[in-house]
């Protein structure tokens, strides 16, 4: 799953205001080593965060339908994670370094939610779309200095890129046939032997027979053999 967001962060942000540009995107953590052997102009994007959103969590089970919209199998609800991403730019001038970070942020600020259709793999499978927030307030426990200082490096402008990804739950298992019947009510006497009354049919709310128009609320739904 981390992989595929890599994927549709690279295609995001090489394209769009930085299409043709031929700047690199890049996924190492921006070390000295790293900043020292670069050699183009490059848009690092640095996960250094993966913690759940636990406010997204959800019990329970959901459908899996076919084609023809009938229940085949049944899941557990994803779990969703916030991956977070240190955004910079890296060139020889400072101002060239600004220009991309606005050149990333024109690109990024209107995709606030990926539809399904975007995302590659199993991610796209979900069906469901991802929301994406950049440069918003900072909300994980460790500062942007603290990052820095563990990776090495001086404090660079940069922008903060969250994705909400959700990860499929396992396992899925199949599920029953549809209902074509109704349940059957037989009645007995005391000493155990069956009643004259006949057998009395309820149908499903989906087999039910559709009321007549103008005559009021329908009946519940009986038949009888």
């Amino acid at each position: 799953m981390i992989h595929e967001v890599d994927e549709v962060l690279k295609g995001l942000i090489g394209g769009g205001a930085l299409a043709g540009s031929g700047i690199d995107v890049s996924f190492e953590a921006p070390t000295r080593d790293w900043a020292a052997r670069r050699n183009a102009p490059t848009i690092n994007t640095y996960l250094y965060d993966i913690r759940e959103d636990v406010s997204r969590r959800q019990r329970g089970h959901m459908p899996v339908r076919d084609e023809r919209d009938i229940v085949v199998r049944r899941r557990q609800p994803p779990r969703w994670f916030r991956l977070s991403y240190l955004v910079t730019a890296w060139t020889k001038q400072p101002q060239d370094e600004h220009r991309l970070l606005s050149a990333v942020l024109a690109t990024l600020l209107p995709r606030e939610l990926l539809p399904p259709d975007e995302l590659p793999g199993a991610l796209g499978a979900l069906g469901l779309s991802v929301p994406l927030t950049v440069a918003g307030l900072h909300t994980e426990s460790r500062s942007l200095a603290e990052i820095w200082s563990a990776l090495g490096g001086e404090l660079k402008p940069s922008l903060d890129l969250v994705v909400t990804a959700p990860f499929p739950a396992f396992p899925e298992y199949d599920a029953g046939p549809p209902v074509t019947e109704g349940a059957a009510v037989r009645v007995r006497t005391m000493d155990g032997t069956p009643s004259d009354s006949p057998e009395r049919r309820h149908l499903p709310r989906h087999l039910a027979p559709a009321p007549a128009a103008g005559n009021g609320p329908a009946a519940p739904a009986e038949r009888a053999e």
